[in-house]
């Protein structure tokens, strides 16, 4: 009769399931599994089967990746020896001069298997994905070369950036009413900003010669000495805005100390402007034998000049010929030997006895701006000369050059070569290495109404020579054109001024001093005492 041994039967007091792993199954590897995985293939003993992102994550099993079936190779590979060390006789092909050509295609294949290597090793993309890696490598390397040949250059050259010097003596006893940094004045806005009115206009301007348009460096022009009379009087010495702030206007200022306190956030120079306060007036003036109307040269560039002051490239130097070539050359693109002349309403009130036939063509605009909250600004603004437009038309112009010193230095295009074909990258240049000195021309020229600033090329004659210099073009744009062109927000330029203007009117009367520090980028109103008022003057 059949007997029945019923099974033995573990009882698990902390859960359900057996106990113990039974004899025949305690040296078998497992591996963890759901039945909801998805089955993909059979077997995968690479693991880089489906490493394509798309497939990533599809056959995966949610108890991940086990380590039950890894291969390890524990062998002890120490009782090797190498048997044969003697030296290989070489062929004729592998001795003298055909030993270099087997190197290099023994480094080419060998530079061929590292990458058939790395591409084994690298994951199975699609075309769009091969085409992005592609791509990106190519920039890698692009800017791998470009960053090791930078770097060369300036371990072999360094560029230290010497400290530069206040513009003005800053003494113990003056007092720091406030600091304005540049981050926030970038921020300032005041749109809304209406048309001026023009309250005076004075002076006589000559006509502009469009022969000097078709200059090109082919058919260059010497630069020749006029010798005119340049009056830059500032705001407290001008008898029209003394007659003026009787009636009318509680802020005077000129285009240019206007044009230099709208471009502050641009300048790197270090600059001061005096403000005078009186009653409920506002002056701001220009010292008296200050350096302010002097053109600076290459104030922007990412390498400004730093020779010293006995070489014809240091700042002064260049300022002192850029200011000297912007004076010639916008009387010498005037027409000459003619009595036709455009005059305004009144004469030039700076025109001393016997000085008529030797002063500069400029025409004088006052002009008054209300910007808001009481105030009403009055400045003197200036036109260079005037021109007969295509519509027969007359166009009041602002003439300004641009001088090139040393290419080497100074963006490395050289404009005899350039000029004619790549004016554009040209004007780049400029615009990179003279962003401030563009900016206060473009103000100047839209706070005094022009309808036209045109832009002279001219360099010198030789690269060390100061003393002679060729025009090679010209080009002209107009002022709101041009502003926009170079990211110059007017909007901006006026909240610069009104913030300053603000913070002025809060003071007592007195003298202040608004100084551009030269070496951070903030500008500092001081409040100068009695004492100090006469060092004021003095230069470093």
């Amino acid at each position: 009769m059949a007997r029945f041994e019923p099974p033995v039967i573990q009882d698990n007091q902390n859960g359900w399931g057996p106990c113990s792993v039974p004899d025949q199954f305690k040296d078998m590897p497992y591996q963890p599994f759901s039945k909801g995985d998805r089955i993909g293939k059979v077997s995968d003993w690479t693991g880089s089967t489906y490493q394509d992102r798309r497939y990533a994550n599809k056959y995966a099993s949610q108890y991940g990746v086990g380590s039950q079936y890894a291969y390890f190779h524990e062998e002890d590979e120490n009782s090797f020896q190498l048997v044969d060390t003697s030296k290989v006789q070489k062929n004729m092909y592998q001795r003298g001069r055909f030993n270099r050509f087997n190197q290099r295609n023994l480094r080419r294949d060998q530079q061929r298997q590292r990458q058939q290597l790395q591409q084994a090793q690298m994951q199975i993309l699609s075309k769009t994905a091969k085409s992005r890696e592609r791509d990106r490598l190519r920039q890698v390397r692009k800017l791998q070369k470009q960053l090791g040949a930078r770097q060369k250059f300036d371990q072999k050259n360094p560029i230290k950036l010497k400290s530069r010097e206040s513009s003005v003596i800053v003494r113990p006893e003056w007092q720091v009413i406030e600091e304005m940094d540049f981050p926030r004045l970038s921020k300032l806005s005041l749109p809304g900003i209406e048309e001026a009115k023009d309250v005076k206009r004075c002076g006589k301007l000559d006509y502009y010669d469009r022969a000097c348009d078709r200059i090109t460096t082919k058919n260059e022009r010497r630069l020749q000495r006029v010798n005119r009379i340049f009056h830059k009087v500032t705001t407290t010495d001008d008898p029209i805005i003394r007659q003026l702030a009787k009636t009318e206007g509680n802020v005077f200022a000129t285009d240019a100390i206007l044009a230099t306190l709208m471009c502050t956030t641009r300048s790197s120079y270090s600059w001061d402007v005096v403000v005078q306060r009186v009653g409920n007036k506002l002056f701001f003036d220009k010292r008296d034998d200050s350096e302010f109307d002097l053109l600076t040269v290459s104030e922007t560039s990412n390498e400004p000049p730093q020779d010293e002051a006995n070489s014809i490239n240091s700042p002064r130097s260049l300022a002192l010929e850029a200011t000297f070539i912007n004076h010639n050359f916008s009387q010498q693109v005037l027409k000459q030997g003619t009595d036709e002349k455009y005059e305004f309403e009144e004469k030039n009130p700076f025109i001393q006895e016997g000085e008529e036939k030797e002063v500069a063509s400029v025409g004088y605009r006052y002009r008054k701006w209300d910007l808001g909250n009481g105030i009403e600004l009055i400045a003197r603004c200036e036109h260079d000369a005037v021109m007969i437009s295509p519509n027969g038309e007359t166009q009041f112009i602002n003439i300004k050059a641009l001088n090139e010193w040393d290419s080497r230095f100074s963006g490395g295009i050289d404009w005899r070569q350039k000029l004619d074909t790549q004016r554009g990258a040209v004007l780049a240049n400029e615009l990179k290495n003279n962003s401030c000195k563009l900016a206060k021309w473009t103000i100047q020229a839209v706070l005094a109404g022009s309808d036209q600033i045109k832009f002279g090329y001219v360099s010198r004659a030789h690269v060390r020579d100061t003393s002679q210099h060729s025009i090679l073009g010209t080009q002209q744009f107009k002022p709101h054109e041009f502003a926009t062109q170079i990211n110059l927000s007017m909007d901006n330029a006026w909240g610069i001024l009104r913030c300053i203007v603000d913070i002025c009117m809060k003071q007592k009367e007195g003298k202040y001093l608004i100084m551009k520090d030269p070496n951070k980028p903030m500008i500092r109103l001081y409040d100068i005492p009695e004492i100090g008022r006469a060092s004021c003057r003095e230069r470093v």
